[in-house]
């Protein structure tokens, strides 16, 4: 499995690092990432997770022990990180950053690996995982932003922040279709898959483009902090629940993977719009990227030794 998942690394980290080349040799404008970063969080990415779940196959899929198993487990790293909180030294700013990084996760590295793993079904397991931690975390994030962000939001901000994320109507609007039993028309349905598709390359690219290193040394605590979680707290819990729930194989797998991803890019874009330390998010998201790629196989290696995948 370790072998299968550095595979699957491979073309990841490929596409991030020519990303980083991009950027840094300035072959395309500086104003070309933030609107490609845009273009994949706002159409193409919601495009994926709403084919993918409304076209899924999931007769055979255990939804309802993947959900359960990623909500429980996200929620009780949410609660310990809450609860850690008047240890860490740092403002409430920087507080929503650390938290951001101790549950926030990168789609597009996720359904990359799970697609590279398990091919069309591990779209369809990537989706469902997404179905159910998107809505989760953002919920979360939002409350902790409400809380803690030197942006206070109003009842009716949270409640717009809420129910306009992307990738939360992606997901519901997947869900309602599949649930429903709607198909998609001929027309649109290649038409969806293409432009989903799209997200997984650009928003890779994105992602190293948008890495940071240097503001990472200024603050190893906060980093560390959110690293711990996100790395060792968040796929304990998830065995631990998986165990109760009975979750195994692929889908088990795929849900570690999700749980071990890096932070996402679009962290960041969040911590500046709702008053967080987005200068610390930056440092976060770069460090956790690199460290995903060691950590990754790591975990997965070391979990099975305790439940078979």
């Amino acid at each position: 499995m370790s072998g299968a998942v550095l595979l699957a690394l491979l073309p990841i980290v490929g596409l991030i690092a020519l990303g980083m080349v991009l950027r840094h040799r300035r072959f395309l404008d500086d104003g070309f990432w933030p609107q490609a970063e845009r273009l994949g969080y706002f159409v193409l990415l919601p495009c994926l997770f709403f084919h993918g779940l409304a076209t899924a196959q999931l007769e055979a899929l255990p939804v309802g022990e993947i959900a359960l198993t990623l909500i429980l487990s996200t929620v009780s790293v949410a609660a310990l990180v809450l609860a850690l909180r008047p240890l860490m030294k740092v403002d409430g700013p920087a507080f929503t950053s650390v938290f951001q990084g101790s549950v926030r996760f990168n789609n597009y590295v996720g359904v990359t690996l799970a697609a590279g793993l398990f091919g069309a079904k591990g779209i369809a397991l990537a989706a469902i995982c997404n179905a159910a931690i998107v809505p989760t975390v953002n919920v979360l994030c939002v409350l902790v932003f409400a809380r803690h962000g030197s942006a206070k939001l109003s009842g009716r901000g949270l409640i717009k922040q809420l129910v306009t994320n992307p990738l939360v109507v992606g997901s519901s609007g997947g869900i309602a279709f599949q649930m429903l039993g709607l198909g998609l028309p001929p027309g649109l349905e290649p038409a969806m898959k293409a432009l989903g598709a799209a997200s997984l390359p650009l928003g890779l690219l994105c992602i190293g483009a948008a890495l940071e290193f240097r503001s990472a040394r200024q603050w190893v605590g906060p980093v560390a902090s959110s690293s711990a979680m996100k790395f060792l707290a968040m796929p304990v819990a998830t065995v631990l629940v998986a165990v109760l729930t009975g979750l195994k194989g692929p889908a088990l797998t795929t849900a570690l993977l999700f749980q071990v991803l890096p932070t996402a890019s679009s962290a960041y874009i969040m911590a500046r719009q709702l008053g967080g330390d987005a200068a610390l998010m930056a440092g976060i998201t770069a460090t956790q990227t690199v460290l995903a790629l060691a950590v990754i196989p790591l975990v997965l290696a070391g979990l099975t030794t305790v439940v078979p995948l």
